[in-house]
């Protein structure tokens, strides 16, 4: 029903994918390079978006105030109680990742790709925050380290403006549109960033994201579950009764739709995200990730439901 290299799963997770590239199993090691975001400094605004921490979606790194090195070496400690591997992923996730002197980012880029058990970088940013210079800098990074991954991850969250501007995203559709296309022209695979269970936001406008995101066939795509994190605007709204966040039962049945009208060629790096158990405010039954897991992984094999499973049927309109 679906291809081999899936391993036994109904989608094309990340896992898989890194097994079939590498041959083993890979972890990501989150990263805080010390940078900033231009909805943070005073460019755009100042209290960044209306769900970001104070750590700017960067409250898993291993110790933000390492150099890079010794966040890889800290993390690769880590994991290494696992025994089931000893390959990584440099996850540069604090805040934005491109934004910030050339020099300093061709630095930190390059300190994580000569590790020798690191096989690639992941950098998480903005589409507004990439100019030509920073574009130059991954194309030159790909020619030198030829054998190593660098991807870009994009923090889209949704298609639909009137959303974009409850959360204050800071940039309009086509500046994405711009970037993933110049992404592309480099052969530099994106992953993109959606947040399911946005205030507001129906089913239908859901679908809408997701096929938006088809027809411009990006690599990967991380499903995020909203979650309400403390001192955060998002916060300040939930507590005053204006919006409820997905139950457990509603999340699974959204993302299973996602699943099945996503296209197969798509890896997935995320299907629910974490809330850092000190910040989270809501979902709470989002902390049994196990527990979700599990249900959503009999629930698919007791439906025979897959990714990509309705993939060419939709053809409403998208905006």
């Amino acid at each position: 029903m679906f291809p081999d290299f899936w391993l036994d799963r109904p989608y094309y997770s990340l896992d898989a994918y890194c097994k079939k590239r590498y041959g083993a199993k890979v972890y990501k090691i989150a990263l805080d390079a010390g940078l900033t975001c231009p909805n943070r400094d005073g460019t755009l605004g100042n209290r960044g978006c209306i769900f970001c921490s104070a750590g700017g979606s960067g409250d898993f790194a291993v110790k933000p105030m390492d150099s890079v090195a010794h966040q890889l070496k800290t993390g690769q400690e880590m994991f290494g109680k696992k025994k089931t591997g000893n390959l990584f992923i440099a996850y540069f996730q604090a805040y934005t990742n491109t934004y910030g002197n050339l020099a300093y980012l061709a630095e930190i880029y390059e300190e994580a790709l000569k590790q020798p058990q690191i096989v690639g970088i992941s950098i998480a940013t903005r589409p507004d925050c990439l100019p030509k210079e920073v574009l130059d800098l991954l194309v030159s990074l790909q020619e030198k380290y030829p054998h190593k991954d660098i991807w870009v991850e994009l923090g889209l969250q949704t298609i639909h403006d009137s959303t974009a501007a409850y959360i204050r995203r800071g940039y309009k559709l086509e500046v994405f549109d711009t970037a993933v296309a110049n992404l592309k022209s480099r052969n530099i695979p994106v992953i993109v960033h959606v947040i399911l269970g946005l205030p507001g936001e129906t089913a239908d406008m859901v679908l809408r994201t997701l096929h938006y995101l088809n027809r411009l066939s990006i690599f990967g795509i991380k499903l995020q579950l909203l979650h309400v994190l403390k001192d955060t605007d998002l916060a300040t709204d939930y507590l005053a009764g204006k919006f409820e966040t997905l139950s457990k039962e509603e999340y699974m049945s959204l993302l299973i739709l996602c699943l099945k009208n996503l296209s197969p060629d798509i890896v997935i790096h995320r299907l629910t995200g974490d809330g850092p158990k000190d910040l989270l405010i809501a979902p709470t039954w989002s902390l049994y990730k196990r527990d979700f897991f599990n249900t959503l992984h009999r629930h698919l094999k007791q439906t025979g439901e897959f990714q990509g499973q309705d993939f060419h049927t939709y053809t409403e309109p998208l905006l």
